[in-house]
């Protein structure tokens, strides 16, 4: 009977894959327990498969003091795992661990210590027959969940085609993937989106847990990387590697928005992925039940990518802060409520695919903010100004978008210098000029002051335009103070 368990035991593992050493280490075990619920057991035992492919029960014997010693291990080994059950679990075990249902490890003691008899029971073989049954197939569907767990948490973001088992309007599905069943919960849902019984849908396997009905798949269909798989599918270019995706926004339901990349000259990435009348396209729609979907060429310039990621907006200029990653955009006046979309969806994915902060103003709402920040403030034209463009006006009325040269209000435009020397001569010109004397003037002046009578100098009080003369009369004036107002003052 023994004998017709061991080639049993091979058969599964040709058919089901399962090592036969995981079942004969089964079936020792199951062994052990049920020779010990014999009378006049062994308290240390171990079965074995002998040579003849028979199971032999032996009765270990071992010194006191070892023992003692294996026993007081076996202890912390337990309480260690009823503590770590009680972490997990959060309630208190209050198990009494008793010697008897210790196990002893003596793989490391050496064998001349360890005393072995041969207690194998008469029944044995019947014993053997009846729990062999049981442990193999207990053993049977535990590898196969060890199996597919270790198969599916390998497969976590792949995509994977189910059918719908059961469905509820405000329940979880259970979508059947073959060899397990799977979880697609409510909060991996896309709103307006209905599941019918038997049809089949494409989901991203998002996480993997083990369970004592074998492993628990759950499923996504909010995952952006549905839509990269999709049109991998549906794209042969993005297959073989001529174009790639370099990044995916998406609201569930709603819109998306993709960046491809062409790797391959004369390939064209946002074509392709369109396909022949928008048919590719059309079809990652239909499995995503409408949600309609902007495909943007990727740039590796962040102004035009930024353009391009407000699409189907037309952009008129962009303005980068590299420091702070934030983008003013400036849309036609018609085109601003396109730009930002509903409720801000448009903006909101741009921003998530560009990674770029943006700020989207219409032309006049622009033009006045460069107005109140060229013109602003007590002082002159462009005090205040700190955008650190060229200050010069275009034709088209709008401020020129080039960076200001250091030290100036202008770029190297040669135009815009000339009005910086402009500006500069204006401003010269403004400054109010002074007569200053030189020294040889004011002493000539003074000796000719003192030359005169007393009422000749009351008389050039009144004539002189730029000098005040204070004079103190007195018969015999001995000194005359003078003093010259080089700006002409009165």
């Amino acid at each position: 009977m023994t004998q017709e368990i061991v080639e049993a035991v091979r058969e599964i593992e040709r058919e089901k894959g399962i090592e036969s050493g995981t079942l004969v280490a089964a079936l020792e075990d199951a062994l052990l327990a049920a020779y010990k619920k014999t009378p006049g057991a062994s308290r240390h035992a171990a079965v074995e498969l002998d040579d003849n492919g028979d199971f032999r029960v032996f009765s270990i014997e071992l010194p006191t003091d070892l023992e003692e010693h294996l026993l007081d291990e076996a202890r912390e080994r337990a309480l260690d795992e009823l503590e770590r059950i009680e972490e997990e679990t959060g309630e208190k075990n209050h198990t009494l661990l008793s010697d008897d249902d210790l196990e002893l490890d003596w793989s490391q003691v050496p064998e001349n210590l360890i005393k072995r008899e041969d207690v194998t029971p008469d029944n044995f073989g019947r014993i053997a027959a009846q729990t062999a049954k049981q442990v193999i197939l207990q053993r049977i569907r535990e590898a196969e969940r060890e199996m597919m767990y270790e198969e599916y948490i390998d497969r976590v973001g792949e995509v994977v085609t189910g059918i719908v088992q059961q469905a509820g309007d405000r329940n979880n599905v259970l979508v059947d993937l073959g060899k397990v069943e799977s979880l697609l919960p409510r909060s991996e849902q896309v709103d307006g989106e209905r599941y019918e019984q038997g049809s089949r849908i494409k989901a991203v396997i998002t996480e993997v847990r083990t369970g004592t009905k074998g492993p628990q798949v759950i499923l996504s269909r909010r995952d952006p990387e549905l839509i990269k798989t999709l049109f991998e599918l549906e794209v042969p270019e993005i297959a073989d590697g001529l174009v790639e995706i370099r990044g995916v926004a998406r609201e569930p339901g709603y819109r998306s928005k993709i960046a491809v990349e062409s790797h391959a000259q004369g390939v064209d990435p946002v074509g392709a992925c369109v396909g022949p009348r928008g048919s590719r396209v059309r079809m990652v729609v239909s499995e995503l039940r409408g949600e309609k979907i902007d495909i943007i060429p990727w740039n590796p310039e962040p102004a035009r990518f930024v353009a391009k990621a407000l699409s189907p907006a037309r952009v008129r200029e962009v303005y980068l802060d590299d420091d702070a990653k934030e983008a003013t955009v400036v849309v036609p006046d018609d085109q601003l409520a396109l730009a930002i979309g509903k409720e801000g969806m448009n903006a909101r994915l741009a921003h998530r695919l560009t990674g770029w902060k943006i700020d989207i103003v219409s032309d006049t709402e622009f033009a006045q903010q460069e107005a109140e920040a060229a013109f602003g403030g007590d002082g002159a034209e462009g005090e205040g100004d700190s955008s650190g463009r060229c200050a010069a006006i275009l034709a088209n009325g709008k401020r020129c978008p080039n960076a200001a040269l250091p030290g100036s209000r202008y770029c190297g435009v040669p135009g815009h210098q000339a009005l910086a020397s402009q500006d500069a001569d204006d401003a010269r010109a403004a400054e109010p000029r002074a007569e200053v004397a030189t020294d040889d003037e004011v002493e000539d002046e003074v000796l000719e002051v003192l030359q005169q009578e007393p009422e000749e100098v009351i008389d050039g009080l009144e004539t002189n335009g730029h000098s005040s003369i204070e004079a103190t009369e007195h018969p015999d004036v001995d000194a005359i103070d003078v003093s010259a107002e080089a700006n002409g003052g009165e």
